[in-house]
């Protein structure tokens, strides 16, 4: 998908207890417009991310312009996505939707650090989408496909496999069980 030479980054699936725990953060590149990614605990080098899960709440944040905020859950967390005057149809999505709704998401992650220490990650949507729920299972089968992947490729020496397991001491049982409950609530259907 090449647009005048410019080629958008693939986004990953990811589960909201992966994307909850990650918190390392790379620019590559010096200038102002190199990509920024947030590397998971499973290696996944994000840019951009596809999430699918119910949109539980939402509530409009601006106070000179719309900027809403909602959460979406999936079945093992909640994602918070956020979209406003940047991101006009992502906001009129969120803005006309009422929960509970399957909603599917493409957004770049961001990270904010309080002033505690702590990292919170949110995803700032490009595009939001009502879903029904089959689509929303194939999402939880496809990212736990993705996720299982991933962490067999920590096994190796692949430079996204390195970071990660270096800076998150990744726990792969920890994740295979995350994995393992996300599929049974698509078998309990």
């Amino acid at each position: 998908m090449a647009e005048g030479g410019f080629i958008r980054e693939v986004a990953h699936r990811i589960f909201a207890a992966e994307f909850k725990d990650a918190n390392l953060q790379a620019r590559e590149g010096s200038d102002q417009y190199s990509p920024q990614y947030l590397l998971t605990p499973t290696g996944a080098k994000c840019n951009r991310v596809f999430i699918v899960g119910t949109l539980t709440e939402k509530e409009d944040m601006g106070t000179e312009s719309e900027f809403w905020r909602g959460r979406i859950v999936d079945p093992t967390g909640a994602f918070f996505v956020t979209a406003g005057q940047y991101q006009p149809e992502a906001a009129q999505v969120l803005a006309r939707t009422t929960p509970p709704e399957f909603i599917a998401v493409i957004g770049k992650p961001n990270t904010y650090t309080t002033k505690e220490g702590n990292v919170i990650t949110s995803i700032r949507a490009e595009s939001l989408q009502i879903v029904d729920a089959a689509t929303r299972d194939r999402w939880v089968v496809d990212t736990a496909k993705h996720t299982m992947a991933r962490l067999e490729k920590l096994k190796g020496n692949e430079p996204d496999a390195v970071k990660a397991k270096e800076h998150y001491s990744t726990n792969v049982e920890n994740y295979k069980a995350m994995v393992a409950t996300a599929l049974e609530t698509v078998r309990a259907r």
